[in-house]
């Protein structure tokens, strides 16, 4: 059965210095789609970002490239198998130089934290408890 995927694709200042970020935060990096301008983080078998410095992504991008340290581009949601595992991706991104986005929002049966990346890219954990999920 087909399974859509997502490719976000990031401005980066420091690519080496993303690569290292998203490395310690536990994701391969697919050599064949990553070179000296872009780099392939593979987060799931249907999302994988695409880092790319600025000059790389110029060419894809006709518009100018927002500096999203100062202004929001994009919140990137992203799962997590428990609330300790929202805590382990945050702490862990905080520890290699990630910055807070914002309070911790516990529901009780929804339960998140987000941070900046490098680049000021938000990135959104959260975790659902499956059985208040209708279906």
């Amino acid at each position: 059965m087909y399974q859509q995927m997502i490719f976000p694709n990031l401005p980066v200042a420091d690519l080496a210095a993303s690569k290292e970020f998203f490395t310690g935060l536990g994701y391969e990096l697919n050599p064949a789609f990553s070179d000296d301008h872009t780099a392939s983080v593979v987060v799931s078998d249907t999302i994988v970002v695409m880092l790319l410095d600025h000059e790389r992504y110029a060419d894809f991008a006709k518009k100018p490239i927002a500096d999203a340290t100062k202004s929001s581009q994009v919140l990137l949601g992203l799962s997590a198998e428990s609330r300790a595992k929202v805590d382990e991706l945050v702490d862990t991104a905080l520890s290699l130089g990630a910055t807070p986005a914002g309070d911790t929002q516990d529901h009780g049966f929804m339960y998140g934290r987000s941070f900046d990346d490098l680049d000021g890219h938000t990135w959104e954990i959260v975790w659902m408890d499956p059985a208040t999920i209708p279906g």
